[in-house]
């Protein structure tokens, strides 16, 4: 992994998603991961992409599906700030998105490429619908992953190991946190 080219993409560890019980990685331990990339990335002058959902009920997806998120009234004024945990530095780009994937209707690809970037490492919540997402459409545009498999969960352990087993393994590398930040030294 080349800190010239090399960038940290964050997901949906917003107050409204990493609030939420995970498997088979508490939110919790997902956010303390994560935090560390972050803050190896920025301690290394390498880019760290914050993204998050700015979606209002007016501007979701809707699509007609069999199953749907459900919700029980309308989402707190503080559903899409980032938490706490992983902080907002000003080297930070930050990614406004309306649907699961990071690509499609933002500027995340120009802003990599802008920079050089051609390797992105994954974390965030939830693997199968914002990571995986993203890193579909990574893959297609020709980007290297590295995927931080317990800097990312999902709402079943069998959801998560799923896409990490028969879909991360063959777009990219899965590595532990640990895995990634010894490849920084």
């Amino acid at each position: 992994m080349s800190k010239n080219t090399t960038a940290l993409v964050v997901i949906d560890l917003q107050k409204g998603i990493a609030t939420r019980p995970t498997q088979p990685h508490t939110a919790k331990d997902v956010v303390r991961n994560a935090a560390r990339l972050i803050a190896a990335f920025r301690k290394n002058g390498m880019p760290v992409f914050l993204v998050h959902v700015v979606s209002t009920p007016e501007t979701m997806l809707k699509v007609q599906s069999d199953e749907t998120f459900s919700r029980t009234g309308p989402m707190p004024p503080d559903w899409s700030e980032f938490i706490p945990e992983i902080g907002h530095a000003t080297t930070d780009i930050v990614i406004g998105k309306k649907q699961w994937g990071a690509f499609y209707g933002t500027d995340l690809e120009l802003q990599l490429r802008r920079r050089g970037m051609d390797t992105i490492v994954l974390c965030g919540i939830a693997t199968d619908y914002g990571v995986e997402s993203t890193a579909r459409f990574a893959y297609e545009f020709g980007f290297q992953q590295i995927f931080a498999e317990d800097a990312m969960s999902s709402m079943s352990a069998e959801q998560h190991h799923n896409a990490v087993n028969y879909i991360f393994k063959r777009m990219g590398r899965v590595r532990t946190t640990d895995e990634i930040l010894a490849g920084m030294e």
